[in-house]
């Protein structure tokens, strides 16, 4: 099998990323630092020789990409979707956490256009080869977006209406991340509706739980060094360790298929493995969700190319 971790060099990333390998995946890192990709995929490399039957060889690749740069994620995936010749699990794991308000490089508040929009691209261009695996049988491939129950925090004016609404510089610091946030189990929600219901193919979004990242660093940056030390300090004791908070990632990436489905958790947002449900109202709106949808490849379309989109049905040709 082969999996595309996106912010796989460190965090729950990094965890996911390890543990594939581990266990046999041929493991593609996809991240923003070529430094952080060598020493990831080292730091993964010298830990399997010390693992009990285990060979030591991993198999390991790490792409750079900048995913608030909606260019640089078509780039990457269309490379992917060239020179892979399956993909069984893609982990949309990279992403931005509470921080201040900004724009990424296509003009997009930064958060959303990061954790949303151009993940929303870099599926939908890899999404013709997970079908590609999926008619060649063995497990069903899956697309894991991590997500947070942080989306509770959204505003609740929220509506994904328009470019405008999301560059709104007016908005508590915690809820851009929030909002992106409850984007990612609206989208993936869509995904299912609109793209993968004659698929074999599974779609979950995950909170992983408040763990303890590189990301809780941003808290300093978003709040402020006095503020941001005692929301840290707050939040310290309550953080899973990312080994911890990489179970709910990996158990929707190792579950059988068909145990996933009869569960009924297709489209589902899982808080912990096995365990689906506690999302907001606004989570499961079917207007908000048709508009996230529709947002994302408006802009997606404004900023690149109107045929920066494949068609969500779009399947290559057979792979040997």
């Amino acid at each position: 099998q082969t999996a595309v971790v996106t912010g796989g060099t460190r965090g729950i990333g990094f965890e996911v990323a390890k543990t594939l390998a581990y266990g046999g995946a041929r493991v593609i890192m996809v991240s923003r630092k070529l430094e952080s990709g060598r020493k990831a995929m080292l730091s993964i490399s010298e830990g399997a020789k010390e693992m009990p039957d285990h060979h030591g060889a991993v198999d390991l690749r790490f792409m750079e990409c900048e995913f608030g740069d909606l260019r640089s994620v078509k780039t990457v995936a269309d490379q992917l979707a060239e020179e892979e010749p399956r993909l069984d699990i893609l982990v949309n794991n990279a992403g931005i956490g509470v921080a201040p308000y900004g724009l990424d490089n296509d003009g997009i508040e930064r958060i959303f256009g990061v954790n949303v929009v151009g993940h929303f691209l870099f599926t939908n261009r890899l999404l013709p080869l997970m079908r590609t695996t999926s008619h060649r049988g063995g497990p069903a491939p899956r697309i894991i977006s991590v997500t947070s129950n942080l989306h509770q925090l959204a505003p609740s004016t929220t509506t994904f209406s328009s470019l405008e609404e999301l560059n709104n510089p007016n908005l508590r610091v915690d809820q851009y991340y929030a909002r992106s946030k409850l984007a990612v189990i609206l989208y993936i929600r869509a995904l299912v509706h609109r793209s993968l219901y004659n698929d074999r193919i599974l779609a979950m979004s995950v909170h992983p739980g408040a763990v303890s990242t590189d990301i809780q660093l941003q808290v300093h940056e978003a709040f402020g060094p006095i503020l941001g030390r005692v929301v840290t300090a707050l939040q310290t004791p309550l953080l899973r360790a990312p080994d911890e908070g990489s179970l709910g990632v990996l158990w929707a990436a190792a579950t059988p298929g068909d145990e996933l489905v009869n569960r009924g958790l297709q489209g589902a947002y899982i808080t912990d493995p096995g365990k689906a449900g506690g999302q907001t109202e606004l989570a499961t709106d079917p207007q908000l969700e048709e508009n996230v949808w529709s947002l994302c490849e408006r802009l997606i379309r404004e900023k690149i190319g109107d045929d920066a989109l494949l068609d969500w049905a779009s399947t290559f040709k057979y792979k040997a």
